[in-house]
């Protein structure tokens, strides 16, 4: 069967290749070796991956939602285009498990002209050219928008039995590149924040870094105009301390993960201090947090289940787990907007420091 469905995978993508609806670009790809070589890069990729869960979680049920559908199934990206003749930009019916983004996702006219894409705040951003399909499954599905409206009018140290967590959902590159003009994190009041990432022309698109395939970081490009270190994650600008740990040789990265890694260390305090009821993060089990019932300081498997999520959130605490998460969905923040990345986890510290000590470092990435 697993043989079978690599060799279905492989006729697929040769047939969306030489498709009529395919962009003259893609046709080009005539040659044998390459094209094996495209595929084989591929079905190595997380996009080509049917069998992961992105592909799978609905198996039981024999179809992908139309809520879930544009970013679940080549299908249901296809009917999001309007590449299939339907309408643009709606999905109009539920679409195949196991049908991973492929050929037939991205090489299609309809693909090649989308240019524009609106995010989950309701902000439109256009000029994306080749970046646009990208945008589409990977800027969230929630904003500041989303989490203002569910604690609007709130106590913000009042526990609220209507909360829960809202989860901004995976791989949230898009939203944290365009920053505060799309405010995919919660942004503070108040508070200013970077927009738009503009690195050097040669790495404005999604595909200029990353291997349209195989979706690897061409880190060698990095690496050419960052002299001086061997890995992309010892890359930084910004010479600040933005973390206070007094280090600012490490990579903007570590300044980003002791920041966020502190955040976290707020949250459980805050939860223990305010509302009494000890919480707990599970990086891979939904919805990621839990009640600490053993008081432990960690989410065992027991704890990590759905009926044991944490319930006792206060809006100022679902503010700041809502930037944990945003933080922890996307691990190449350090390249894609580090300074916009720094700022909702140092206003998430300087927020939650209303209520509970906590060590928030002076310097705020301006």
């Amino acid at each position: 069967m697993f043989s079978q469905g690599i060799h279905c995978i492989a006729v697929v993508a040769t047939l969306a290749l030489t498709s009529a609806t395919v962009a003259p670009a893609a046709l080009a790809q005539d040659d044998d070796a390459q094209l094996a070589a495209i595929v084989e890069a591929w079905l190595a990729a997380p996009h080509g991956d049917y069998r992961s869960p992105s592909f799978t979680h609905w198996n039981a049920e024999g179809e992908v939602p139309t809520g879930c559908a544009a970013c679940h199934s080549e299908p249901g990206f296809v009917d999001y285009l309007g590449a299939d003749g339907s309408a643009a930009g709606v999905v109009d019916a539920p679409a195949a498990i196991n049908a991973p983004i492929g050929c037939a996702s991205c090489h299609t006219t309809a693909a090649h002209e989308l240019d524009e894409v609106t995010f989950p705040s309701g902000v439109s951003v256009a000029a994306l050219g080749e970046s646009a399909v990208c945008t589409v499954c990977h800027q969230g599905r929630a904003s500041t928008d989303t989490v203002a409206a569910q604690v609007e009018g709130l106590d913000e140290d009042a526990v609220v039995s209507e909360l829960g967590f809202i989860n901004v959902h995976y791989a949230v590159a898009a939203a944290t590149m365009h920053g505060a003009h799309v405010r995919g994190g919660y942004q503070y009041a108040g508070r200013d924040y970077l927009g738009r990432f503009d690195h050097v022309p040669s790495a404005s698109t999604c595909t200029s870094c990353h291997q349209p395939h195989s979706t690897e970081v061409a880190t060698e490009t990095c690496l050419t105009c960052h002299r001086g270190v061997e890995d992309i994650t010892a890359i930084r600008t910004r010479h600040g301390d933005f973390d206070g740990d007094g280090d600012t040789a490490e990579g903007v990265l570590g300044e980003i993960e002791t920041l966020r890694t502190r955040l976290g260390e707020a949250i459980v305090l805050y939860a223990e201090e305010v509302t009494g009821r000890p919480v707990g993060y599970a990086a891979d089990t939904f919805p990621y947090f839990f009640a600490d019932t053993d008081g432990d300081g960690s989410i065992s498997p027991d704890e990590a289940i759905f009926p044991n999520r944490y319930q006792s959130w206060t809006p100022r605490l679902l503010k700041a787990a809502y930037n944990y998460q945003f933080a922890k969905k996307d691990p190449g923040a350090f390249a894609h907007n580090p300074g916009y990345m720094l700022q909702l986890l140092h206003d998430s510290l300087v927020n939650l420091a209303e209520r509970i000590e906590v060590e928030v470092p002076s310097r705020r990435r301006k």
